[in-house]
């Protein structure tokens, strides 16, 4: 029986050795360096770049620097003068450059007439500035109308000369 015991505890005492025998990795191979061919010519890689247009930053465009000047109507009309097509053609040119801009179309009247029938001329002066616009390219997304009717007059009299002045189509810009 102690024999028995013996060889038990003898091959416990070999497995437990076995076992807590520090382990060595494996050694790693060596590098494998392939052979050029000799019909190759080996070019260097070019990192493919994409062109792409990031949004301009809309806090870096000044709208300060983009004047629009009023166009002008005669007395009780909403068609646009030869004068007012000139201007209106160098603001859809304005706009074309600046694509992030968009337009409040904002139509006028001097003091006469009743306050209705002066918001429709109004309107209708803007709705013509409008259309002119988007006749030239412009998106209409892109462009607002409201009338002021007589409310905010340029310039302040009862004469032709001041009336002139309120009769007009006004631009307000602002980013899109």
């Amino acid at each position: 029986m102690k024999s028995i015991t013996f060889k038990l505890l003898a091959l416990t005492v070999l497995i437990f050795a076995i076992s807590c025998k520090k382990k060595t990795p494996p050694p790693e191979p060596a590098p494998v360096k392939p052979e050029p061919a000799a019909t190759q010519i080996e070019e260097p890689i070019k990192p493919q770049v994409e062109e792409t247009t990031e949004p301009e930053d809309l806090d870096k465009i000044d709208l300060s620097h983009i004047k629009m000047d009023d166009v002008y109507f005669d007395f009780d009309q909403a068609t646009l003068r030869d004068d007012a097509r000139a201007t209106l053609n160098r603001h859809a040119e304005i706009l074309k450059a600046n694509p992030k801009v968009n337009v409040l179309i904002e139509g006028h009247c001097d003091e006469r007439g009743t306050e209705d029938y002066n918001l429709a001329l109004g309107e209708r002066r803007a709705e013509r500035v409008r259309s002119y616009l988007q006749s030239l390219g412009i998106g209409s997304e892109r462009m607002r109308t409201i009338s002021y009717g007589e409310s905010q007059p340029k310039a302040m009299g009862s004469d032709e000369s001041a009336w002139s002045q309120n009769r007009r189509a006004h631009f307000v810009l602002s980013l899109r």
